[in-house]
């Protein structure tokens, strides 16, 4: 006797059927409590950003000094500062040599003390709380002043290096040196993606460095062929956070530099520059401006990291695919 099949099977790529109504209205019920959490942080993210964010948009195209009405001027702000600024274009050299020079060696530093925090038995809770200690002040006015003061004429590092046979006088006050006190005060604060490293250190399974020794890989290939393809998701992360930061730092060249971006501008970074502008010319117009193409600037080479790292980021539930 043969046996008559009621029904096809299901194919795997079908449509899934439609929710019923009663399914629906009970999930609504159930997320509602979650949308009522959630209401005082919308109510935050609008007013106290979206918000400020479309006035200064507006204010971008528009000639504003804080005291009259906003004057609307298209164009002219971008144009001004693209075309005719050369303070502004300054700003941007030093911001970008800022960026290339610190990021690397903040985050070379980290993943060097983070291996040898790995490696450490005794004493590791200790060490990694010291080296942490920094990044937990900060980049607040007290301290850039206390490096402003090391770095000055007659400070420690002045006169420790004079009495080596190494003459530099104040940092501070020289234009090859000054934006370098700025660039070891953020390498020195080096504590936060330290501990993220550290932390994708230990996630490294033990068994890839023992297959890598079998096969006669030295300290350094491991570091180069284990080490390095494990920790890019990790690397990228804090590529990512650090050039956002290095792109917006204010506090420490305002302290250094006493609040003009000297000497001879070498430390006029452009967020300085933008307060300058801003809230000392009072050309508020010219500061939004400013700020937007900021904006721009740090999103466009976000992109360019995230669409680069395709090539050199390995996540270890992609393998094989």
């Amino acid at each position: 006797m043969s046996t008559v099949s009621t029904g096809a099977p299901a194919r795997a790529d079908s449509p899934a059927p439609p929710t019923p109504p009663a399914k629906r209205r009970r999930r609504r019920e159930q997320q509602w409590p979650a949308y009522v959490f959630l209401t005082p942080w919308m109510i935050g993210a609008a007013v106290l950003t979206l918000v400020p964010m479309a006035v200064s948009l507006y204010l971008s195209f528009t000639d504003y000094n804080l005291f009259d009405p906003p004057h609307w001027v298209g164009l002219r702000n971008y144009t001004e500062m693209l075309t005719e600024d050369p303070r502004f274009w300054r700003s941007v050299g030093t911001t970008l040599l800022y960026v290339v020079v610190a990021v690397p060696l903040k985050l070379g530093l980290a993943l060097g003390a983070a291996m040898l925090l790995k490696n450490l038995g005794r004493g590791r809770a200790f060490y990694r709380s010291a080296f942490y200690a920094p990044s937990l002040l900060g980049a607040s006015m007290s301290i850039a002043l206390v490096w402003r003061a090391l770095f000055n004429d007659g400070g420690t590092v002045s006169e420790v290096l004079g009495s080596l046979g190494i003459h530099t006088g104040s940092w501070v006050g020289d234009p090859d040196l000054a934006v370098y006190v700025i660039v070891l005060l953020t390498v020195w604060q080096f504590g936060a993606p330290m501990v993220i490293f550290l932390a994708g250190l230990q996630q490294i399974s033990p068994e890839l460095y023992e297959a890598a020794a079998l096969d006669g890989a030295g300290r350094w290939r491991q570091f180069v062929s284990v080490t390095v393809p494990m920790l890019s998701p990790v690397v990228f992360f804090n590529l990512v956070l650090e050039m956002i930061q290095s792109f917006q730092v204010f506090t420490p060249a305002f302290a250094v530099s006493g609040g003009e971006g000297g000497p001879a501008d070498s430390t006029m970074f452009y967020t300085l520059y933008l307060y300058e502008r801003g809230f000392t010319a009072s050309h508020m117009g010219y500061a939004a401006a400013m700020a937007w193409l900021l904006l721009i600037a740090i999103g466009v080479i976000t992109l360019i990291l995230f669409r680069t790292s395709r090539s050199w980021v390995f996540y270890a539930d992609e393998e094989g695919r």
